[in-house]
């Protein structure tokens, strides 16, 4: 029988898709220790009250689980998450987290995506032209506004956008994912997606209008990390020797232009997944300040009701999109940097 050979590239892949599995137990047995130790239980936080009878509380204790020893509790849950369950919520009995998780993830895919692509947008943009434009009060004037953006308080500068462009302005909406004369057939969870499959183009128009605001706020907040970043690796690119070759040779500045951003673009990279995995992880202010029901008011939600199940879940499935999308950033890696072996 021949052997399969495999590529350095496909091995590498591999064994980083096998490290997901301990960044998993690792964050897992971190947060089953936390939330053990804080004050407070799902008892007296479904109940809302400490005064309940010793044999209610007990009786209810019993049901869900909690009387068992510490180890049976963490290895039972780990083991149905291995089966695909994420076990019931301790607040509302037999409820199971993984069909919440289902009904808030695409909300948190869809705001992550906006806000996401709006932000490499206007980082790409601004980060270019300051490093075209060096040493000028122009890129004096973008590098202090990135400083600026990076530094704004999310809750304040998204009620801000709300005030001027719902409130005063009456433009956008200034919560939630759809109006509730819109009607839309879900699919997919992702509305915009989902009034385009169906030809919805009323409820696809309100859907980008109650995004706008939220993604906004993200996209501007997250532009300053990616304007410094992509400023200074394109003042260093352009100011290489294949750079003054290429002009020399009279190759025209625009293809120049996007010779320099490919070899700038690598270190961007990194940040663009890293990025992206914490907007998966529930965009936590932003979503609380917009009335968004994604996984990040999902996880406050559950947060303040102790309910341990669910935040073990929600924590999990965290944890596996940030290992993917870090396996996927090392994949770009290498796809755009030749230079780049394993």
């Amino acid at each position: 029988m021949p052997r399969i050979s495999l590529g350095p590239l496909a091995r590498y892949i591999i064994i980083r898709a096998l490290m997901i599995i301990p960044t998993i137990l690792i964050l897992y047995t971190l947060v089953f220790i936390i939330l053990r130790i804080i004050p407070g239980n799902p008892v007296e936080a479904a109940l809302g009250t400490r005064y309940i009878p010793p044999e209610i509380k007990q009786r209810m204790i019993e049901q869900l689980g909690l009387n068992k020893p510490l180890y049976v509790q963490y290895f039972q849950y780990l083991l149905g998450v291995l089966h695909g369950n994420f076990g019931t919520s301790l607040v509302i009995v037999g409820r199971p987290i993984s069909a919440d998780l289902k009904n808030r993830f695409p909300a948190t895919l869809e705001l992550a995506v906006w806000g996401f692509t709006l932000s490499v947008i206007i980082g790409l943009t601004t980060g270019t032209f300051a490093a075209l434009k060096r040493g000028s009060k122009t890129d004096s004037a973008l590098r202090i506004l990135s400083i600026i953006a990076y530094t704004l308080f999310i809750p304040w500068f998204g009620m801000m956008l709300q005030l001027i462009f719902g409130v005063y302005l009456h433009w956008l909406p200034t919560s939630g994912r759809l109006s509730a004369r819109v009607s839309l057939h879900p699919i997919t969870g992702i509305y915009t997606l989902d009034a385009l499959l169906t030809g919805n183009w009323p409820a696809f128009i309100d859907a980008v209008k109650h995004l706008i605001l939220p993604s906004l706020t993200l996209g501007i907040v997250l532009s300053g990390a990616y304007t410094r970043l992509v400023r200074t690796n394109m003042s260093e690119v352009l100011a290489s020797d294949f750079i003054r070759a290429y002009k020399a040779r009279g190759i025209r500045d625009r293809k120049v232009l996007l010779h320099a951003l490919r070899n700038a673009f690598i270190p961007v990279v990194t940040m663009m997944g890293l990025q992206f995995a914490i907007l998966l992880g529930g965009a936590v202010l932003t979503e609380t300040t917009f009335s968004w029901p994604g996984i990040g008011s999902y996880l406050v939600e559950k947060v303040s009701l102790r309910d341990y199940t669910a935040i073990q879940g929600t924590i999990i499935l965290f944890a596996f999109f940030v290992g993917l999308i870090s396996l996927i950033v090392d994949i770009i890696y290498a796809l755009i940097d030749p230079r780049i072996r394993y």
